[in-house]
């Protein structure tokens, strides 16, 4: 579930935690978009940098390596004026034998508000939560939920169809070990978008049909009258035996060119959450296709959903401080 505990409700967004998106209302995924328009126009600005959260402390607390979202974080933080720290743990206390739990009580004596968390176990983030004080992100857990991926995937799509309700959303590739699809299934079925999934048999979750989604094998197939095509990055590092016959075969089959993309609608878009594998989930050609691939635009989406989100989360703070103290 998304949430732990509860905010008043004139925030708009009444989680103490943003989780998953699992659980999110579609009143609740519209307003953290809607603020994130808000942040997308301070980032255009010549004056980029607002002292909203000054005085706040933004812990990135990342147990697997990530540039690209950690990056994205230490921004979004920044810009909103807060005290942001960068600490990977997969080399340091872990390694020397420290618990997941001893991590927290650490961390609660530092008083952080914000704690965004990448983790390789699918519910150590839920688990850290129910540990520590302040506010947390969860920036990627296992193949569980990445829910600001999904965000800024729904921030990326509205702005360029004008809406979500009524979309057909092909997800390709390596859903098996994706947290990126699971928490786009859940936004954009919760939004009424039309959600498919294509891969091989061997990239597929059981009975992933009960999440209300198509599921084709043949990707052409699949595409047919297509608004948005989500490539998916092949996940080598989560598997362990032999899920596809070669990269060669991948890419003819399941990687995405313009005679696959030609089954769609003539406006479709092309979306990837990166790092992309150029040549084996996508032509490298059609990624850089300014007509047709959002990926630039989903990495600057990212920095204005997550300010969104450090927004959100840490209102009560703001509200519950003496006058003066905070902007």
């Amino acid at each position: 579930m998304a949430t732990l505990g509860l905010r008043p409700h004139d925030s708009g967004f009444p989680h103490r935690h943003l989780l998953g998106i699992e659980g999110l209302s579609a009143d609740q995924i519209s307003f953290l978009l809607d603020l994130s328009e808000s942040y997308v126009a301070l980032s255009r600005s010549e004056q980029k940098k607002t002292d909203l959260l000054r005085g706040r402390t933004v812990i990135n607390l990342f147990f697997e390596s990530s540039t690209r979202t950690r990056t994205s974080f230490e921004l979004a933080g920044k810009r909103l004026g807060a005290d942001v720290i960068n600490m990977s743990v997969a080399w340091s206390s872990i390694k020397k034998g420290e618990t997941l739990i001893d991590t927290a009580m650490t961390l609660n004596a530092m008083h952080p508000d914000v704690l965004v968390v990448r983790h390789p176990d699918s519910g150590a983030v839920k688990l850290l939560s129910e540990k520590v004080n302040g506010a947390i992100i969860n920036a990627g857990d296992g193949s569980h939920e990445h829910p600001t991926q999904a965000l800024l995937d729904a921030l990326t799509i509205r702005r360029r169809k004008g809406r979500l309700a009524g979309l057909t959303v092909a997800i390709c590739g390596d859903i098996l070990h994706s947290r990126v699809a699971r928490s786009n299934v859940h936004l954009l079925s919760t939004m009424g978008a039309r959600v498919r999934l294509v891969a091989p048999p061997t990239l597929l979750p059981t009975a992933i049909e009960r999440m209300g989604v198509e599921v084709f094998f043949d990707m052409r197939k699949a595409l047919e009258g297509c608004d948005i095509v989500m490539m998916l990055r092949l996940q080598t590092e989560r598997m362990h035996g032999s899920f596809v016959p070669s990269i060669r075969e991948y890419f003819r089959f399941y990687g995405l060119d313009r005679e696959k993309l030609s089954a769609a609608k003539d406006d479709a878009l092309v979306m990837h959450p990166g790092p992309m594998n150029r040549g084996v989930e996508i032509d490298s050609e059609l990624a850089d296709d300014i007509d047709r691939s959002l990926i630039r635009e989903q990495v600057e989406m990212g920095v204005a959903v997550r300010m969104a989100c450090l927004d959100v989360l840490t209102r009560s703070l703001r509200r519950n401080e003496p006058p003066g103290d905070s902007t």
